[in-house]
Order: C-alpha cells, then structure tokens, then sequence
C-alpha cells in the first residue's frame, strides 16, 4: 500500500465521517472504494471515448463496403 497526503474540503470530510460511522467503516477502507469507484466510471468513459473516435474512423470504410455488397445484390 501507499500512503499519501489528501486534502478535503471541510464539507466532503464532515460527510465522509458521517457516512463512515454510520456504516462503522474505517475512513481509509470508504476513500479508498470511492476512488476505486470512480477510477472504474473514469475508464469506461475513456472506453467510450476511444470506441467513438475509433467508430468514426471506420464509418466511410463501412459504408463503402456497404454501397459494394449493394452492388452485387442489384447485378443478381
């Protein structure tokens, strides 16, 4: 494990402490599934990001191939 310095505003740390006692979660074990959480929602935007960019890429390839099968249906 590393261990690290963190800062939070006054709001985010009084509602972290509330959460945590109520659940009787140690604050470390709840920070460190929140960014566990977040870090998971993070890449599968990312995720998205590149399959967008990369079905972009491929879109004019694929309606050419589309207008060419279009093309050996018509001829039969």
């Amino acid at each position: 494990m590393k261990n690290i310095s963190l800062k939070l505003d006054d709001e985010i740390f009084a509602d972290t402490e509330k959460i945590t006692s109520e659940l009787k979660l140690a604050r470390n074990r709840y920070i460190n599934e929140a960014i566990n959480i977040y870090n998971l929602y993070n890449e599968r935007r990312l995720l998205k990001k590149q399959l967008r960019k990369e079905s972009f890429a491929t879109a004019s390839d694929s309606l050419e191939v589309l207008a060419e099968f279009e093309r050996l249906i018509d001829e039969d």
